[in-house]
């Protein structure tokens, strides 16, 4: 090929009559000289071109598995039983859920992690899962507090009580431990300084555990203290949220989800269970 391209040669190049690289050239769009009246094309400059003018489709992203991830709420198995959207479940926790999210192993996760001053789960999805194209979804604000058992209401009526108790714990690095250390931490209690029976690895492991008294209290839930006729002090106002993949957002099984999340039963069963604020279910709090 030779270095310049002449009016003929671009627009065999390009697949266009000549008047169009006339118009091409009179315009600007493309490289060209003007020698002795002819108009010339730079063979590297008009090939970068046509490549810069290229548009090239993204690569495919392999679909994340139809899983939903993350912390168990007695709330959210109810509205994901209403949806029926097909997808499997592993609730391991807060923590757990959120790194097995980032390595693409869920479409969503549940998340309730606490951040600096309040700001629930922002701090956690930014570190763990920047890299991700996904939206964080407000799903509900939620009481949690010391769940014991009925004998036991007002004769314990502080943080200060726990050294006195047997307290079934949760796996460490999910959102209900974490929240539970620096809320003794802000007590003044030491944590290692507690008696702790064997770990509860779901919110309704450590219920039972104080139902069937193999333990005095648990930082749990006070929907679950509620349904299991316990006695509950609260403690904290926490945001459980949902991270989602963005392009699974928008396929049917999250979007009945999302459905269920603005409808008024929803609304209903979350007034019926004890602890819970819906207002702003389904908001966007964080985008990728």
């Amino acid at each position: 090929m030779p270095e310049f391209l002449t009016v003929k040669e671009l627009a065999e190049l390009l697949r266009i009559k000549e008047r169009k690289v006339y118009d091409l050239a009179a315009s600007g769009s493309v490289p060209v000289s003007r020698v002795t009246g002819k108009l010339l094309f730079p063979e590297n400059e008009i090939r970068a071109w046509i490549a810069g003018e290229s548009t090239r489709p993204e690569p495919d992203r392999t679909p994340r598995p139809p899983v939903f991830l993350g912390s168990h709420d007695p709330l959210l198995e109810w509205a994901l039983r209403q949806a029926r959207p097909g997808l499997a479940t592993l609730f391991d926790g807060s923590g757990t859920g959120l790194a097995r999210f980032a390595r693409g192993d869920g479409s969503a996760t549940g998340l309730h992690i606490p951040g600096a001053d309040g700001d629930w789960n922002i701090a956690a999805v930014e570190d763990a899962a920047a890299g991700c194209d996904a939206v964080l979804i407000s799903f509900a604000r939620r009481r949690r507090g010391l769940i014991l058992r009925p004998d036991m209401a007002g004769r314990v009526t502080s943080l200060a009580h726990l050294k006195d108790l047997w307290i079934a714990p949760r796996p460490s690095g999910t959102g209900t431990d974490t929240l539970f250390r620096q809320t003794v931490e802000e007590a003044g209690l030491a944590h290692d300084a507690l008696l702790f029976t064997g770990v509860a690895q779901s919110e309704e492991d450590a219920v039972f555990a104080v139902k069937h008294e193999e333990a005095d209290t648990a930082f749990g839930l006070e929907a679950l203290a509620a349904t299991h006729g316990l006695a509950f002090l609260p403690i904290a106002e926490e945001r459980f949220d949902i991270l989602v993949d963005r392009r699974a957002a928008f396929e049917p099984p999250l979007q009945a989800l999302f459905a269920v999340m603005r409808s008024e039963p929803f609304r209903a069963h979350a007034a019926q269970l004890a602890g819970y604020d819906v207002t702003g279910a389904g908001e966007v709090r964080w985008n990728a």
